[in-house]
């Protein structure tokens, strides 16, 4: 017998180290010789631990920059490069295919027969064609449906990876306290904070075969609730992909979230009243030629404050949710939209960037008048409070659905966006649990 493939896994700590749990760790096959990383500042220069790369790697596996992929490569005789990350356009993916055959590696991908669990649970999973699209309504509507027909429900979030991935390998979330002993990184309170605030217990982490089986010890349904524009770690009985209509094309154009309108069950188009009909119609379009089984609906992502009067005639500095305005690829997010909408005037807060948050506004020049809460280490959440408090706002617009307002200085009014789904053309997200539940034999009235 020869030696094991090496192999490089691509990654941006989440779906590269579950692809190495459930393919790579107990597969003499294949020697995985290490990740790298992107999109996600902090995640290189890391181990993943050998508490949770098994046997075969007793020393773990290192964590490499992507920058370095092509050395790498040649120094350690890599024959294949594993693209184990999403969010990417259908151009960036052709990108790295050529960068990596060019190093003389061949280029793979794991699909859904390879890396998928089966659960226990009739499970539903909501996806999207990209960052930013309006999972989160989506998601928190989905579970509503199910908790108002008594069926008790177990969302399972895609991970982020950010900290220690020994302490982190199963979490389950519950109260704001568990939030806050966690340590939690701004970006990772804004996926988890809405279900514990519905008093929905969220299940995470990075060993998905545990997290996925604590989590059927207590919901009678899996929600997958999917990071970025990822398919399912879980394999659905039913899955809803958002689509975004204020950004028409993506549906055709990215990784994987093409894939995700390919394999939907239903297409949700979020965001229509923020949008032009044409994108809406343009969409709707690509949806139906691409996928023509799917249902398709139109929705409203309808956002409000507690005290409009507060915004109008205003000074405002609009904080979005980091990955929606970075990696995400949208300009501004629902902070902006609600600043607009109640008549403030949105200050521009380059001029007072600091540290991490400038360079963020280098490496993302679509970036609107918006603040990115870029939150992954303490020199981050530093630099985005002094960001904040040297602005010369009046008022702080909290587009994040993670609170924040803690680090807002000097007394200034701080007020958080709500945004909820309203379905205005097409089957309703009832109508979607319906099929769900008839398809699983479950049974939940209205």
């Amino acid at each position: 017998m020869g030696r094991p493939i090496r192999v490089i896994i691509m990654g941006a700590g989440g779906r590269d180290f579950h692809n190495f749990n459930v393919f790579f760790r107990s597969n003499p096959d294949y020697k995985v010789v290490a990740f790298t990383a992107a999109q996600i500042p902090g995640i290189s220069g890391r181990r993943y631990p050998p508490d949770l790369s098994g046997p075969l790697y007793p020393e773990g596996i290192p964590i490499l920059p992507e920058e370095v992929l092509p050395e790498v490569v040649v120094e350690e005789g890599v024959d294949v490069v594993v693209l184990s990350y999403s969010d990417l356009m259908n151009a960036e993916l052709g990108d790295k295919v050529n960068r990596v055959i060019s190093s003389g590696a061949s280029f793979m991908v794991l699909g859904p027969r390879d890396t998928m669990l089966v659960p226990s649970r009739p499970t539903i999973a909501v996806t999207a064609v990209k960052t930013g699209a309006g999972k989160s309504t989506v998601s928190r509507a989905v579970v509503r449906e199910l908790v108002s027909r008594g069926i008790r429900v177990a969302p399972v979030r895609h991970p982020m990876a950010y900290g220690d991935l020994s302490r982190m390998a199963v979490q389950r979330f519950a109260t704001v306290g568990d939030l806050e002993r966690a340590g939690l990184t701004i970006e990772e309170r804004e996926e988890y904070e809405q279900y514990v605030r519905m008093g929905i217990p969220v299940f995470a982490g990075v060993d998905y075969s545990r997290i996925l089986a604590a989590a059927e010890l207590e919901g009678q349904v899996i929600l997958w609730d999917g990071g970025n524009n990822d398919f399912p770690f879980i394999h659905p009985n039913y899955m809803i992909t958002v689509a975004d209509a204020m950004r028409p094309g993506l549906e055709l154009s990215t990784f994987p979230g093409e894939s995700n309108v390919l394999a939907a069950d239903a297409v949700v188009i979020n965001k229509a009243d923020q949008a032009q009909p044409d994108s809406v119609r343009a969409i709707v379009e690509d949806v139906r030629r691409l996928n023509p089984r799917a249902s398709v609906s139109i929705a409203e992502s309808s956002v409000e404050v507690d005290d409009p009067d507060s915004l109008r005639g205003r000074r405002a500095l609009v904080v979005e949710d980091a990955p929606t305005v970075t990696h995400g690829g949208a300009p501004y997010g629902a902070g902006y939209v609600a600043a607009i909408k109640y008549g403030a005037t949105v200050i521009d807060p380059r001029p007072y960037a600091r540290g991490s948050i400038a360079e963020a506004y280098r490496r993302y020049p679509h970036m609107g008048p918006v603040l990115p809460s870029m939150g992954y280490s303490e020199d981050q959440r530093r630099d985005l409070a002094e960001t904040i408090n040297s602005a010369p706002a009046e008022v702080v617009v909290l587009g994040t659905p993670a609170d924040i307002s803690g680090i807002v200085k000097d007394g200034r009014r701080v007020l958080r966006v709500r945004y909820e789904l309203r379905m205005v053309e097409g089957p309703t997200i009832g109508d979607l649990v319906d099929e769900f539940l008839k398809r699983t034999g479950l049974s939940g009235g209205r």
